[in-house]
């Protein structure tokens, strides 16, 4: 691909009102737009880390049994009155009349959804247990957005549903889902910190929070600098106080970005909403349910605060938007070897399956340079007529900011060797 043909908008200045590094630098690198408080736009950038990360998502998925659906946004009310949902989260929950008069909402989430649904398709013991998932998007009236796509209105969460015919087919798909949750936000590049919670709003009586540290968030957890124990923050007494585990060190609280939150619901929804299966003695049974979120659109953010400097974005490798950035350092176009150069290995890149970005606009080097900087692409081919000379070209890691001089010839293979 060539950024001329993108569309990449970067910014050279900081946005204005951005308290959080990843909101400052999603907007500065062109991945989103903002188009009003709570409410952005995923230009082609930030569209490729998302569907990457959405990737990773599904194979995690689809690897622990489950089956993906997407569910309609638009709900009637009155579903969520069977549960009493519609009271407990009215104050974020978008609701309005359509044109025939019926009361609707837009899916804050969608327990109620899917227990409608498989209830009308699953009547026998012999069909449980069944796992379906989806990535949609939720809408929520916050008031108070922060963050930037951290806590927005409209956002973007992987959900997972299961229903079983008894507690242990519960436990068995809740621990699947746990190790899956596991190896998706490593692969993600992210250290996750696993907590027991409250299940609140959602119901049940077993969840927990997945939790990333980072210098912005809206929860906290309490962490041991010895030992490595951490917990959830439960009350002002636990801060600052000796670790329970080592008795060694005192506990220090630290701000952290919530980014998954699985539970285990039991019969709260299929109970209300009568979803009942027939078991071998041909007794009505309620479905024993378990749900499995993930703020998809929060990964992004949380992986910019975690791999970042001074000058942008570090891509992870899995999650990164290309593999490679070829920077030809040309300001008019007229060096047809550089040029022919950087086609080449676009071409032969691509054909050997990379994903490869060419920055092809007649700009200035440094302008190449900072914006290469900034969208944090994690290999960085740079052909100038300085090294080229010699038959030389330059490549540059992103993390490590390692430059090593190869011979014209063999950045492909160089580059096959690192990726």
């Amino acid at each position: 691909m060539y950024w001329s043909k993108f569309f990449i908008p970067t910014l050279k200045e900081d946005p204005i009102g951005t308290e959080a590094v990843s909101h400052r630098l999603l907007l500065r690198a062109g991945l989103v737009h903002m188009l009003t408080s709570g409410v952005y736009s995923y230009l082609p950038l930030g569209l490729k880390v998302l569907r990457r990360i959405e990737r990773i998502i599904r194979e995690e998925m689809e690897a622990v049994g489950a089956r993906e659906l997407f569910l309609p946004c638009l709900h009637p009310l009155e579903l969520w009155k069977k549960t009493g949902r519609d009271q407990v989260l009215a104050d974020v929950m978008i609701k309005f009349q359509d044109g025939r008069g019926r009361s609707m909402c837009l899916g804050p989430t969608h327990e109620e959804v899917i227990t409608d649904l498989v209830k009308d398709f699953v009547k026998s013991y012999r069909q449980l247990p069944v796992v379906l998932y989806q990535i949609q998007t939720k809408f929520r009236d916050e008031l108070r957005t922060r963050f930037g796509i951290v806590r927005a209105c409209e956002f973007i969460m992987k959900d997972a549903y299961s229903f079983d015919r008894d507690k242990e087919g519960l436990k068995k798909n809740y621990q699947l889902m746990f190790e899956a949750y596991k190896k998706i936000f490593a692969r993600c590049g992210l250290d996750t910190l696993i907590l027991e919670a409250d299940s609140g709003a959602m119901g049940g009586d077993v969840s927990h929070e997945f939790m990333v540290p980072a210098s912005i968030g809206e929860d906290h957890v309490l962490l041991c600098p010895s030992c490595g124990f951490h917990s959830g923050l439960h009350g002002p007494k636990e801060e600052d106080g000796l670790c329970p585990q080592c008795r060694k060190a005192t506990l220090t609280k630290q701000v952290a970005i919530e980014l998954g939150h699985i539970f285990q619901l039991g019969t709260k929804y299929s109970l209300a909403q009568e979803a009942y299966f027939l078991d071998e003695d041909g007794q009505k049974k309620p479905m024993i349910m378990g749900c499995y979120g993930i703020g998809v659109s929060r990964v992004i953010a949380a992986i910019i605060e975690k791999s970042h400097d001074e000058k942008g974005i570090i891509w992870p490798r899995q999650v990164t938007p290309f593999d490679i950035e070829i920077l030809p350092l040309h300001a008019s176009g007229q060096d047809e070897e550089i040029v022919t150069l950087a086609s080449r290995y676009h071409d032969e890149l691509t054909q050997a399956g990379f994903d490869v970005l060419v920055d092809d606009r007649e700009d200035t080097p440094g302008r190449k340079f900072n914006d290469a900087d900034l969208i944090g692409i994690p290999l960085r081919v740079i052909i100038g007529r300085k090294n080229l000379v010699n038959g030389k070209v330059e490549i540059k890691n992103r993390q490590t900011q390692e430059v090593i001089l190869v011979d014209k010839h063999e950045v492909i293979k160089t580059l096959s060797s690192f990726l």
